[in-house]
């Protein structure tokens, strides 16, 4: 079965972490996105990014 790409928005938080591994368990290639709409600075968008690769979204 071939996944079908999935854009999730991921703030890092326990929600849309759970929904990175149950939406590939679904079928789906998990590629997350981050607004930063100016509140965050360069060491929290590290660990989201870092949270997602461990998660194994697919970008």
């Amino acid at each position: 079965m071939v996944a079908k790409d999935l854009v999730l928005a991921f703030s890092g938080g326990l929600d849309t972490s759970f929904c990175v591994p149950w939406l590939q368990e679904q079928g789906y290639a998990v590629h997350t996105v981050f607004a930063d709409s100016g509140g965050v600075d360069a060491e929290e968008r590290a660990y989201i990014e870092q949270r997602a690769v461990e998660l194994g979204a697919a970008s």
